[in-house]
């Protein structure tokens, strides 16, 4: 069964950047609409970027001039760029995009496992 897997997270010191990524499990499958979502503990999940399938973006006010989601679909994957990182944006990271694989009808909307992202000193 196909999965949307991440990547890119790790320890970064603040005003640092990292990218996230994230890609269907298995060859053959386009990322649409999908947004990025963080959890931090002891916090609610809460949506910080996402992407409409025309290419309209939309950020939350904590990270706007900071984070960027974009799409490849040559390589059918999904990116976040943080940049200016703080130690509030310390969570785990979630990708979730609808997937379409060949010979579907529709789409599918898929999450990812999660990748840790930590800034500090």
């Amino acid at each position: 069964q196909v999965q949307l897997v991440e990547s890119g997270g790790g320890l970064v010191h603040p005003g640092g950047s990292l990218r996230l990524s994230c890609a269907a499990s298995e060859s053959g499958f386009s990322i649409s609409t999908m947004s990025w979502y963080r959890q931090a503990p002891g916090k609610r999940r809460e949506r910080v970027a996402g992407l409409s399938k025309g290419g309209i973006t939309n950020y939350a006010d904590s990270v706007k001039g900071r984070f960027t989601i974009s799409r490849d679909n040559a390589t059918n994957t999904g990116n976040l760029q943080m940049n200016s990182l703080k130690p509030e944006d310390t969570a785990v990271y979630y990708c979730n995009a609808d997937l379409r694989g060949i010979g579907w009808s529709r789409e599918w909307k898929y999450w990812g496992q999660g990748t840790q992202v930590t800034v500090a000193s």
